[in-house]
């Protein structure tokens, strides 16, 4: 996260208080979760023509491909940054 320590200091509350008040996280982030496993369904079969099963099985193995690059990224950035004197 960069810029103002205040302005971080500011989403962590704002999101803390609204998860405080929220009885079920999980039906609450379900659109998005469903929304974010739909954009890999499109990536695995943009001609819609895979059996809905094996169109999810490919889509989670390249949502977690996703991930896994992006854990690599941050890595990666975090010792370059060790490395600067």
């Amino acid at each position: 996260m960069n810029g103002d320590p205040f302005d971080r200091d500011t989403a962590r509350i704002a999101a803390l208080n609204r998860w405080a008040h929220e009885d079920d996280p999980a039906a609450a982030t379900s659109p998005a979760r469903q929304g974010f496993l739909a954009r890999f369904e499109r990536q695995v079969d943009p001609d819609g023509t895979l059996h809905p099963d094996e169109r999810e099985r490919r889509a989670r193995r390249a949502m977690r491909a996703h991930m896994i690059s992006i854990a690599r990224k941050k890595k990666v950035k975090r010792s370059n940054l060790r490395e600067v004197p």
